[in-house]
């Protein structure tokens, strides 16, 4: 079958991989039909292996090269035995955490956490940039009729952004900076408007996405974080000056973190999503003074799929504004990665059709 396949830094090929041929018990092939390009994906194409496997992964035995792929909808073509909530024929979201169900983590729910994770599209032997693919029948989630495959092929990060929102504590009227205007970036913008956020700030400094952060909605504040005016922007459109009740780091830069930091309130949430490369500089003493809370965000809870679903089918979460183009699997580097790695360009969401 045809997969795009990520052999280490710079080198995607879309070429013939072995077909799954039955599935074990409690698992189901699915026929992806869209599949985003997430930036995960565009961090192991320019600076991987990163979440790729080297080695075997300790719980799948995935190893390079990978099938990519963890943001995708398809349709279920075969079931194994024990499963019981899926048949052939039905339309199905991806969840993609996969993991022992029996650990600390796993009896949880959280086996995203725990030392033996894995991911469907980034150290499973399966992704959704192919053809077929096998998962567990916990990571199929039976879409409704009125949810489109583009829709469903977005609620994994959807999901993300909307776990960032919830992390951050806001309730109907807050008001919230948000760093990085990336796919993730404007998604937590319109999860932020479905959860009644009054007062949105976004910081980017690629002038083109600050235009698609502007078609998105006209009540957002749209900053360059290099004009000199940003802080004082933001802290004069707030109540008395006090500065944003949260801020939602989404660009994995330490000075973006820093600007959180400096605009929220006294008792302020900033939330970390942005994958950082290096270490920050922040200082204790200010947490501690002004009463700051400063927690990360990873992925989202495992049973939020029916949830995303809702917002999206009744239109209070319309992720699908932030797609720009589906695409080709033959054409995922040129009109895929590429684009999306342009540092000027505005592009947020690109999806590969298998179809």
């Amino acid at each position: 079958m045809k997969a795009v396949r990520y052999y280490g830094r710079h080198d995607v090929r879309v070429e013939d991989a072995p077909e799954p041929q039955t599935p074990q018990h409690g698992q189901v092939i699915v026929e992806p039909t869209l599949c985003g390009i997430c930036g995960t994906d565009l961090h192991e194409y320019e600076s991987g292996p990163i979440f790729t496997p080297r080695t075997p992964n300790a719980y799948s035995g995935a190893i390079l090269p990978q099938i990519l792929g963890h943001e995708f909808a398809g349709r279920v073509t075969s079931v194994g035995p024990g499963v019981e909530t899926l048949k052939p024929g039905d339309r199905v979201s991806i969840q993609p955490q996969i993991g022992p169900r029996v650990d600390y983590f796993g009896s949880r729910n959280l086996s995203f956490l725990g030392p033996r994770a894995s991911v469907v599209g980034l150290n499973w032997p399966w992704g959704g940039m192919a053809k077929r693919a096998i998962v567990h029948e916990y990571n199929a989630i039976r879409m409704p009729d009125d949810v489109t495959d583009q829709q469903g092929a977005l609620v994994e990060p959807a999901a993300v952004a909307v776990h960032a929102v919830d992390r951050s504590g806001l309730k109907p009227g807050g008001t919230l900076l948000i760093t990085g205007a990336g796919p993730i970036g404007a998604l937590v913008v319109l999860a932020a408007i479905a959860a009644g956020v009054t007062r949105i700030f976004v910081s980017e400094p690629n002038a083109n996405r600050r235009a698609r952060i502007a078609a998105l909605s006209n009540d957002v504040t749209i900053l360059d974080p290099g004009s000199s005016e940003f802080l004082s922007t933001i802290k004069d459109g707030t109540e008395e000056g006090v500065g944003v009740d949260a801020a939602i780091e989404c660009a994995g830069h330490p000075r973006a973190l820093h600007a959180c930091l400096q605009a929220v309130r006294a008792q302020g949430t900033v939330v970390q999503v942005g994958l950082m490369g290096g270490p920050a500089e922040i200082s204790p003493f200010d947490l501690t003074m002004r009463d700051i809370t400063l927690r990360g965000s990873l992925n989202y809870p495992l049973t939020i799929w029916p949830r995303i679903f809702e917002m999206m089918r009744t239109g209070l979460y319309p992720a699908e504004k932030i797609v720009d183009a589906e695409i080709a699997m033959e054409d995922v580097v040129q009109k895929g990665f590429r684009e999306l790695l342009d540092p000027s360009g505005g592009k947020m969401k690109i999806l590969v059709s298998m179809e």
